[in-house]
C-alpha cells in the first residue's frame, strides 16, 4: 500500500500545485518543476516472532541505532528450559540409535527396532532445532543504520506473536520520488541528472535518475521515476518535499 499512497500524495501535490500556478496538468510548473518526496529504501515495522515479555526495549521514538544493534529482547526462560529438554532428549535418543545399530549388526534385534530407534532419533532432533529456532528469535537486532519512526509496545509488555513491536526507517538511503510526463521519457534515462529543492529546509541538492516506472498511467499520461541524492545528507529526512528541475524538460 506504501507506493500507492506515496504515488497518490505526489499526484495530489503536482496537480494541486500546478493548478495554483496556472500551469500544465501533467503536475510541472510554468518552470517545468515536479513535486517531489523523500522516502526511505527501507520501511519496516519489526514485530514479535514469540509470544513472550519484552525484557528490554532499549530505543525511543527518534533514536537512531547502527546495524546489528539490539533492538528488542524477550524473557525467554521457559523456551530456554524447553530448548535444554529437548536437546537432552535428541542426545538420549542419538545414543539409543547408536546401540541399536550395533545390536543390529550382531543379529540381536530386528529391522523394525532399528528403524523406530532412527525415527525416534530424528524426531528428537528436529525438536531441538525447533526450539534452538525459537530460542534464536528471543532478541531482534537492527537489519539496517536508520531511524526509530514509531514504538508500539513498551518493555515488560507481555505480547503475542505478530504483534508489531516497532517502525524503522533507514535513513540513510532515502530515494526521491516524483511522477513526472511521460514525454519526458525521451530526454530520461537511468543515470540522468537533476536537482531537488528540498522546501523543509530550503536547500538545493544535485540527485540522478536511479529507475523510471514500468507503466504509463493512460489517463494522466505520467510515469512513476525514483532518483537519489547524491551522498546521504544527514539534514535529510523521510516526508521531506519540494521540487525537481530537470534541465531541457518542459
Amino acid at each position: 500500500m506504501k507506493p500507492l499512497m506515496i504515488a497518490t500524495t505526489l499526484m495530489s501535490l503536482s496537480m494541486a500545485a500546478a493548478a495554483a500556478a496556472g500551469d500544465s496538468d501533467d503536475g510541472a510548473d510554468a518552470a517545468g518543476r515536479i513535486r517531489t518526496q523523500l522516502v526511505a529504501q527501507n520501511d519496516v515495522t519489526i514485530s514479535s516472532e514469540v509470544a513472550a515479555k519484552i525484557a528490554r526495549l532499549p530505543l525511543k521514538e527518534g533514536d537512531a541505532f547502527a546495524k546489528g544493534d539490539l533492538l528488542v529482547a524477550f524473557d525467554c526462560g521457559l523456551y530456554q528450559a524447553q530448548q535444554r529438554k529437548a536437546e537432552a532428549t535428541a542426545a538420549a535418543a542419538a545414543r539409543e540409535l547408536a546401540v541399536t545399530r550395533k545390536l543390529a549388526g550382531l543379529r540381536s534385534v530386528g529391522e523394525l527396532e532399528a528403524a523406530q530407534a532412527e525415527a525416534r532419533a530424528k524426531e528428537a532432533a528436529a525438536d531441538a532445532a525447533y526450539m534452538r529456532t525459537t530460542v534464536g528469535k528471543c532478541s531482534i537486532r537492527a537489519p539496517f543504520a536508520g531511524r526509530v519512526a514509531k514504538r508500539e509496545a513498551a518493555p515488560f509488555e507481555y505480547v503475542a506473536a505478530g504483534k508489531p513491536l516497532l517502525e524503522i526507517l533507514d535513513t540513510g538511503a532515502l530515494e526521491v520520488k516524483l511522477i513526472v510526463p511521460s514525454r519526458w521519457l525521451a530526454g530520461l534515462k537511468p543515470g540522468a541528472r537533476f536537482t531537488v529543492h528540498v522546501d523543509d529546509l530550503d536547500r538545493d541538492y544535485p540527485a540522478q535518475v536511479v529507475r523510471i516506472g514500468a507503466r504509463i498511467d493512460p489517463v494522466s499520461q505520467t510515469v512513476n521515476l525514483s532518483g537519489r541524492i547524491d551522498g546521504a545528507p544527514a539534514e535529510l529526512l523521510p516526508g521531506m518535499s519540494g521540487w525537481a528541475s530537470f534541465p531541457n524538460q518542459r
